[in-house]
């Protein structure tokens, strides 16, 4: 299902993502909020002179990130493939940040004075002094770029604020996507319970 035309798109950051591919081929992408999600993907049809009808599958952010941003690109995913009647995959944010920066550790903000990142290719919830990277190891993400002081006088290097590897971009998603089906089956990957549940138990 990577063949064909894949709408996919990543809200689970403060920078949410999305972009149009055929054929491997990247016809658009855009950078904005989670709650233009929708609006960005008719922009990136309309500009490829496309229609929604013309989807053939859509990818999906799964997080870790924001408990709310995660929960809009889900809802946005299954409205979609229900109303257009086609398959989508889901695909981990920090995959896909990796997957745009090879050799680069993700670290994505996780509020609390903890970061997001992977522990042997398993999502994890850590402080930044808890994060066990080798001196020299590059760190992408908004984490990286947050805790910026502390991890580089750790030995991390960190490129510069407002570079692009700090942000998901939604044509990687679709390169990782693994098996498309209902949408209703994609899982989000919260790895620790949101706020609200804390706050009721």
């Amino acid at each position: 299902m990577r063949r064909g035309l894949v709408l996919a798109f990543d809200t689970a950051t403060p920078i949410a993502a999305s972009a149009l591919v055929r054929d491997g081929e990247v016809l658009g992408e855009r950078a904005s909020r989670a709650a233009s999600v929708l609006a960005d993907a008719d922009d990136l049809l309309r500009g490829a002179g496309l229609a929604p009808a013309d989807l053939d599958a859509l990818v999906v952010g799964t997080g870790p990130g924001s408990f709310t941003g995660i929960r809009i690109g889900l809802a946005a995913a299954r409205g979609l493939a229900l109303a257009l009647g086609i398959p989508a995959a889901g695909v981990s944010t920090l995959a896909a940040l990796a997957a745009a920066s090879p050799g680069g550790l993700p670290v994505i903000d996780a509020q609390r004075r903890e970061v997001f990142t992977l522990v042997d290719g398993e999502p994890v919830a850590r402080s930044p002094a808890e994060l066990d990277f080798e001196p020299g190891t590059i760190l992408i993400g908004d984490g990286a770029v947050r805790y910026r002081p502390e991890l580089e006088a750790a030995g991390a290097e960190i490129p510069p604020d407002r570079d692009v590897v700090h942000v998901p971009r939604a044509r990687f998603h679709v390169l990782l996507a693994g098996d498309f089906g209902d949408a209703d089956l994609v899982e989000p990957i919260y790895v620790r319970a949101p706020d609200a549940e804390k706050a009721i138990a």
